[in-house]
């Protein structure tokens, strides 16, 4: 039995497309064959040409060891960093503080 994907928002179609081209424009500029990336990576030539196309059924694990072997790792802890939204949220919903009576 195959998996159903659900289609990606255009948005984000067009945000993955874009991480995969820089993604391919960072092996490029290491000089690393598309097929040495994938055998460093772990995974087959059609796997990493899914990663550069922005294929979102590629999985986190892959996008990850891709990350690292570019050296590259570190951008995932500026992921989510600055939840500005999240913290707005979270602050409207704290109980405020009881006025002392005097």
């Amino acid at each position: 039995m195959s998996k159903k994907s659900v289609p990606a928002y255009p948005r984000y179609a067009r945000t993955t497309q874009g991480l995969g081209e820089r993604l391919r424009l960072a092996r490029l500029r290491r000089r690393i064959s598309a097929t040495e990336m994938a055998e460093r990576v772990g995974v087959s030539r059609g796997t990493l040409h899914s990663l550069e196309r922005g294929d979102l059924t590629v999985g986190l694990g892959v996008l990850v060891r891709a990350l690292g072997v570019l050296g590259l790792d570190d951008d995932l802890d500026l992921l989510a960093k600055e939840d500005a939204l999240g913290h707005r949220l979270q602050d409207a919903r704290m109980p405020r503080p009881r006025r002392v009576a005097r």
